[in-house]
C-alpha cells in the first residue's frame, strides 16, 4: 500500500501523498488512531469541519492471509466524544489494499448544500452528485450502485439516519452477497453525513495483487497460522457451527445474561433465541448457518437467517444484537428479532446501540415490553424516518435516558453497554469502564477467559486478576485491529502458542521488517496510550472510567452479584 487519498470536502478535491515513513508498517486501527490523534483537535465538534473521517486497511488486508478482510474507520465519536475506531469487513478493506490506498482520509465540509459520491478508482477521487441518492435507504442504494456499475463495485454508505447526523447512525459496507456489513459503534455514519457524503464507491479495475515483501516466510507463517485457528474449538468448531450467538445459553448459564434492561443475569425465555436455535431453524428452512462476512474467512461464524419459505430475512445476525432484542428487550420471536437486525442494516442504525436502546425505551413506556412488531415500526418509520421521536431514540441510549429521565442507562461515555452483565462478568466490567471508546466488548474481550476459559481461567465473579486481564486484552486487541483480522483469531492466539508468533511473522514478511512478538504488542500498548491521551485532551478524566452507579447497588440475580470495584482499583488498568 503505497499511498495515501486526502480528500478536501472544502473544495472538492483529493490529492495523492506519499506515505510517510513512520506510517510504513501501520494499517488498521494503528493507523486510524495515529492519524487521528495528529490531525484532528480534540476539543473539536465531531460533526464540525475540524474532525476528520479516516478508511484504513489492516496491515494484511488484501493478502492471503486467512481473516484478514477487515476495514478500520476512525474518527472523533458524535456519540462518545472520544477517539474512535471501527472496524468492518465486507469487500473495501481489500479492494483499498489491492488499489494500493493505505488510507484515504476526508477533511472539511462543502461549502454548498449538495450531497456527494466519492467514486475511488486507480486514478484517485472524483465528487460525484448524488442527489438522487439522498433520501433513501441502505439497500437501495446499494442496489442503485450494482445497476449504475455492477456486483463488483464496492459501496460504503449511510442510510437516512446518517444524513440527519443521529449519532447512532453507522457506516453500511457492502458485503460479498450484495449484502450489508457495519462500522457499527460511535456514529461515524454520523460523521459521513456531516461532510455531507451519501456513498462512497470503488471501482478496483487496474488493481493488482498486494505485494508480499517476502513471499515465503509469508506461506509459511499463513499455513501455520490457518491450522491453528481450525484446531481451536471455538475457532473451529463452535463459531462455524452456532455462529456468536452460541453464547445466549452459556451467558445464560453464568447468570452474566443481562435481561429487561439489565435487571436479571438469566432468562426463563432464553433457548427461545438462543444459537442452538438459530441453527435448528436457518437448517430447517434452508438457510446458511456458515457463511463469511468478507472474502478469505475460515471461520465462517456469520449466517444467512431466511424465513418460513426460504427468503432472505437477514445476515451477519450476531449475539450482541440477538441478545438485545431477545433478551434484554423480551423479544420471544427470533424472526421478529431478524427483521429488525435487518431493518437496522436498511436504515444504518448500529444493531448494539439500537437494541440497547429500545430496551431504555421500554422502560421508558415509548413500547411495550417484547413487543417486537412495534420495535420494528419504530426502527423503520420513526429512527429510519428521523421523525422527533426517531431523533432521540437515534441519538442513542443515553439522549433516550436523558429524554425520558431515566437512571437505569446502561452507558458508558455515552455508548450503551452490550450483552454481558458487568456485575456477574467482572472483567468485562473493567473493559467498559476504561476503554478509550466508551463500552465496547471487543476492546478486550475478558470473555474468553472469564466464561469461555480460553487463555486460562479468571473467575469472572470475583475481582482478583481482572485489572491486568482487561489491560492485557485492550492492548492485543489494539495490535489484533490493526492487522485487519477479525478479533476471533484472538482465541487460538490465547491458546496455541504458534499462532500468535505466525500471526507476527506474517506482519513481518508483508512489509519485509523484522518484528517480534514483543514489537507487535508493544504497538498496541502505544497506540492505546495515544488514543488515552487524546480523550483527555478532549476533556475526558479517570471520573469518565466508571460504569453507571445502579450497577453498585442493585444485585443482579441469580449471583446478587454487584460492581464493587473502588476508583483507585479500576484507574490502575492504565498502569503500564
Amino acid at each position: 500500500m503505497n499511498k495515501i487519498l486526502r480528500v478536501n470536502m472544502n473544495d472538492l478535491t483529493c490529492k495523492v501523498e506519499e506515505v510517510p515513513a513512520e506510517y510504513a508498517t501501520l494499517g488498521g486501527r494503528a493507523l486510524t488512531s495515529t492519524i487521528v490523534a495528529k490531525e484532528v483537535p480534540p476539543q473539536c465538534h465531531p460533526l464540525g469541519p475540524n474532525n476528520k473521517l479516516i478508511f484504513a486497511p489492516g496491515m494484511l488486508s488484501g493478502t492471503p492471509a486467512a481473516n484478514s478482510g477487515r476495514m478500520s474507520a476512525g474518527a472523533k465519536s458524535p456519540l462518545t466524544g472520544t477517539i474512535k475506531e471501527s472496524n468492518s469487513g465486507g469487500t473495501s478493506a481489500q479492494q483499498f489494499a489491492k488499489m494500493g490506498i493505505k488510507a484515504m482520509i476526508i477533511e472539511g465540509q462543502p461549502k454548498d448544500d449538495k450531497w456527494y459520491r466519492l467514486h475511488v478508482t486507480m486514478d484517485g477521487v472524483t465528487f460525484e452528485d448524488a442527489s438522487e441518492l439522498v433520501g433513501k435507504q441502505n439497500f437501495d442504494v446499494i442496489d442503485a450502485m450494482n445497476a449504475k456499475y455492477d456486483t463488483k463495485i464496492g459501496v460504503m454508505t449511510i442510510g437516512i439516519p446518517g444524513e440527519n447526523r443521529l449519532a447512532a447512525a453507522n457506516i453500511s459496507v457492502k458485503d460479498p452477497d450484495q449484502k450489508i456489513r457495519s462500522h457499527g459503534r460511535g456514529g461515524l455514519g454520523a460523521v459521513m453525513g456531516s461532510k455531507k457524503i451519501k456513498c462512497i464507491t470503488i471501482d478496483a479495475t487496474g488493481a493488482g495483487k498486494v505485494e508480499i515483501a517476502n513471499p515465503e516466510k509469508f506461506r509459511a507463517a499463513a499455513k501455520v497460522f490457518a491450522k491453528g485457528m481450525l484446531d481451536h474449538p471455538v475457532s473451529g468448531e463452535g463459531l462455524p457451527t452456532y455462529g456468536t450467538n452460541v453464547l445466549i445459553n452459556i451467558l445464560n448459564e453464568a447468570g452474566g445474561l443481562p435481561t429487561k434492561n439489565f435487571r436479571y443475569g438469566t432468562c426463563e425465555h432464553h433457548d427461545l433465541v438462543s444459537g442452538e436455535t438459530m441453527y435448528d431453524t436457518i437448517v430447517k428452512r434452508g438457510g446458511h448457518h456458515k457463511h463469511g462476512c468478507h472474502a478469505g474467512c475460515i471461520i465462517q461464524c456469520s449466517q444467512v437467517y431466511v424465513d418460513e419459505a426460504g427468503a432472505y430475512i437477514t445476515s451477519g445476525f450476531e449475539y450482541e444484537t440477538v441478545w438485545g432484542l431477545g433478551i434484554n428487550c423480551l423479544i420471544q420471536s427470533l424472526d421478529d428479532c431478524a427483521r429488525i437486525d435487518n431493518a437496522m442494516d436498511n436504515i444504518g442504525i448500529d444493531s448494539i446501540e439500537g437494541a440497547v436502546l429500545l430496551a431504555v425505551a421500554m422502560d421508558a413506556g415509548v413500547l411495550p415490553w417484547g413487543d417486537g412488531k412495534e420495535a420494528l415500526r419504530i426502527m423503520n418509520e420513526e429512527i429510519g424516518k428521523c421523525t422527533p421521536l426517531g431523533r432521540i431514540l437515534g441519538n442513542g441510549t443515553a439522549s433516550v435516558g436523558q429524554a425520558y429521565g431515566l437512571t437505569r442507562v446502561p452507558v458508558v461515555k455515552g455508548q450503551g453497554i452490550p450483552a454481558y452483565d458487568p456485575r456477574s462478568v467482572k472483567g468485562i466490567g473493567i473493559t467498559y469502564a476504561t476503554t478509550t471508546m466508551g463500552a465496547d466488548h471487543t476492546a478486550g474481550y475478558s470473555i474468553a477467559t472469564n466464561i469461555l476459559k480460553v487463555g486460562g481461567f479468571v473467575d469472572p465473579l470475583k475481582k482478583d486478576g481482572q485489572v491486568e486481564l482487561s489491560r492485557n486484552l485492550q492492548i492485543a486487541t489494539t495490535s489484533i485491529d490493526s492487522t485487519g483480522m477479525c478479533i476471533f483469531v484472538a482465541f487460538p492466539a490465547l491458546d496455541i502458542p504458534e499462532v500468535l508468533p505466525a500471526l507476527v511473522d506474517m506482519c513481518a514478511a508483508r512489509f519485509g521488517v523484522e518484528m517480534s512478538v514483543d514489537d507487535f504488542v508493544g504497538m498496541g500498548a502505544r497506540i492505546l496510550k495515544m488514543e488515552k491521551e487524546f480523550n483527555t485532551k478532549a476533556g475526558f478524566t479517570k471520573e469518565d472510567d466508571r460504569l453507571p452507579e445502579f450497577f453498585e447497588y442493585e444485585p443482579i440475580p441469580p449471583h446478587n452479584a454487584v460492581w464493587d470495584f473502588t476508583p483507585a482499583e479500576i484507574d490502575e488498568l492504565w498502569n503500564f
